[in-house]
Order: C-alpha cells, then sequence, then structure tokens
C-alpha cells in the first residue's frame, strides 16, 4: 500500500464525572520516505508554501567554497508538499476484562520492574488481600501502571469496588489504585488528508556526496532567503538506495 502506516495512542482524559469516558486521540503518523528525497521542516509555514510554488530548485553542492564556475557542482531537486491522513472520526468499542484489574498510583521505590511485578503479584494472589491467583501481570511502561489477571472469575470486581487498596511491600504499606481493565477495539474509523503545513518533501537528489555532506548543502540552500528559504527546523536526508521512515506528531507550537 502506499499509504503511510498510522500509528495510534490512545490517551484517558478525566476532566470531571460527566466525561470521564473522553479520550483522547494522538496521532503518531510514520511517512515512508524514498532514497534520494528528504524531509524539511521550516519554523514558518509561509517558507515551506513558496518553497513549494518554485517547485524545482538548484542547488550548490560546493558547500560555499571558493571555487571557479565550471566547477561548481549543482543539482536540481523537486519540492512537493507532505500530505499525511488523519483520523476524522473514530468509534472504540470498549470491553471490560471480569478478570483483571489496572493498579496505578504506584510508589517509587527504586526497585526494578520485575522485582515490583512479584510484590504485587504476591500481595494480591493472597486471600486475605481480597485477591487470589495471579494467571499474569503486565508492567504498562507508558503509563507507569500494572495488569493482573486473576485465574478466576469474581475477583476483580470486589477490589475495583473498593477502588483504594494499601499495599504491604517490604517494610513499608502504600496506597495504590484498582480501576477496571479496559480494552478496545477499533469499530470504526475515517481519515481525511491533511497537508503538513511547515514540511517539504525534497525529491530527486543524486547520490554524490556523503550523506552528511549533503544534509549540510541542503539546509545551507534553504535556509537562505534570497532563494526563498529561511530558518529550518528539522532536515532528514535518505540516500539513494536506501528508504527510511520519518515521524510525525502533532504540531503544538
Amino acid at each position: 500500500s502506499a499509504l503511510p502506516e498510522k500509528k495510534m495512542i490512545f490517551k484517558g482524559l478525566t476532566v470531571n464525572k460527566e466525561e470521564m469516558n473522553k479520550l483522547m486521540l494522538t496521532p503518531l503518523i510514520h511517512y515512508p520516505v524514498p532514497g534520494g528525497a528528504a524531509l524539511i521542516t521550516f519554523e514558518e509555514a509561509k517558507v515551506a508554501q513558496r518553497i513549494i510554488e518554485v517547485r524545482e530548485h538548484t542547488v550548490e553542492l560546493s558547500c560555499g567554497e571558493e571555487l571557479e564556475e565550471l566547477d561548481r557542482c549543482r543539482v536540481r531537486v523537486q519540492a512537493m508538499p507532505v500530505e499525511i491522513l488523519l483520523p476524522s472520526a473514530l468509534e472504540v468499542r470498549l470491553t471490560q476484562s471480569s478478570r483483571s484489574i489496572l493498579v496505578s498510583d504506584l510508589p517509587s521505590l527504586g526497585i526494578s520492574k520485575e522485582a515490583l511485578l512479584d510484590k504485587l503479584e504476591l500481595f494480591f494472589s493472597k486471600t486475605k488481600n481480597g485477591g487470589s491467583e495471579v494467571e499474569s501481570r503486565e508492567f504498562l511502561d507508558d503509563s507507569g501502571q500494572v495488569v493482573l489477571t486473576f485465574t478466576q472469575d469474581g475477583v476483580a470486581e470486589p477490589l475495583i469496588e473498593k477502588g483504594h487498596v494499601q499495599v504491604l511491600i517490604g517494610k513499608g504499606k502504600y496506597e495504590v489504585k484498582i480501576s477496571p481493565c479496559m480494552s478496545g477495539d477499533i469499530a470504526h474509523l475515517q481519515l481525511q488528508p491533511s497537508r503538513c503545513p511547515r514540511t517539504v518533501l525534497l525529491s530527486g537528489i543524486p547520490d554524490v556526496l556523503s550523506e552528511e555532506s549533503m544534509r549540510d548543502a541542503l539546509e545551507i540552500h534553504f535556509q537562505k532567503a534570497s532563494r526563498g528559504g529561511g530558518e529550518v527546523d528539522a532536515l532528514a536526508y535518505v540516500p539513494a538506495g536506501r528508504t527510511g521512515v520519518a515521524v510525525f506528531v502533532e504540531d503544538t507550537g
């Protein structure tokens, strides 16, 4: 498929009681970059627009060296807009696990993740603590939370109803939060094309310089106001014969 890969991050966003089930969708777009191309992001959108309107650019590769006119090397590159697909409508079907709990507000004890998981499993596997045999445990790196799954039904719900539990870890007691463990499936997703306002795709770049030298030459050329350029925020170059992937995140600037 010629469409860019779309990786999406779902983050729970609690504003008030009326919006406790609201989800915030943050796109993380993986955009394939072919060989002999570069992505250049300017600090100002109007600069990117100027570069795209000119379309064909002659780039000096001497990097400012004092060379005779006949010795100077120039290449022609084409500037094009970067089109990506963004979600415009999303329907997620949520399902609550009957045997799993989500443990959060975990203390910072300076121990490894495995050691923390061992201590949580030890505590929640005891019936006197309201638990039972633990079938699996998982540490969620993106949130610092833990998912515990029990082997039996009827264990998770009473713990969730408590909301908070005093957990004995080592010689200390710590209050952790117990929440339902929800899994989501995308039932419906609509995408719409969107243009990156500050980023330009440069194509047709020959493999005549080292990767670093070509990157420097492109940045020097396109940051010059006399050539329609401006301040460069980021530049990624992929030499001919190779492929790359650029990651686009939401522009909060």
